[in-house]
């Protein structure tokens, strides 16, 4: 398939992580789309990677702005120059299912540990498992059959917060620390 080309909500974007750990050093990793996709084979989730479900709003991702606010003495607003970019720190709003974060499980063991994973976040406007019979076992091949965009980075599970609600769903807050550069955007 190809990027998406028309305007449209991105109702259907997927976050995942990798199941293969780094030790705590950012791993020297290429910026090619090969090695990404390797850690996100075919026929992999639940072995290679972890969907993370029920997102119910996504942050903005991508590079930060690498623009310093500098004051100068005499002038009334701050001179700005380039300079280095801080990482930022993802945090999107869960519907919480306390099962799927439960110490013991693939994503609930993951949360505060010291190892680093690749994240990929997908941006769909189209429903991929309406239109593969596979539903979402495969990165490369069920992604391509809607127009997608997507992006990998290094990153941990930061923490998950619990929202209990007393008139809607129960979220949580998921915080994800990022530890390298965006690559992509790719397509499939």
């Amino acid at each position: 398939m190809a990027h998406i080309s028309s305007y449209g909500a991105g109702i259907y974007s997927d976050l995942s992580v990798g199941a293969t750990v780094f030790s705590a050093a950012l791993p020297a990793m290429s910026a090619a789309k090969a090695t990404f996709d390797a850690l996100f084979p075919t026929a992999g989730e639940g072995t290679n990677f972890h969907r993370i479900e029920d997102v119910r709003e996504f942050p903005s991702i991508g590079d930060p702005a690498n623009i310093v606010n500098v004051p100068v003495y005499g002038r009334k607003i701050s001179a700005q120059v380039s300079g280095q970019a801080d990482a930022p720190n993802l945090e999107m709003t869960l519907n919480y299912i306390p099962a799927n974060w439960a110490d013991g499980t693939a994503l609930g063991d993951m949360i505060g540990e010291d190892a680093l994973r690749v994240f990929r976040f997908a941006l769909l406007n189209g429903d991929p498992e309406a239109s593969a019979a596979a539903g979402w076992g495969s990165a490369a091949t069920d992604l391509g059959v809607v127009p997608n965009s997507y992006w990998y980075f290094v990153g941990k599970v930061a923490s998950v917060l619990t929202n209990p609600q007393l008139t809607d769903a129960n979220t949580a807050t998921l915080t994800l620390s990022i530890q390298s550069d965006f690559y992509g955007a790719y397509t499939t």
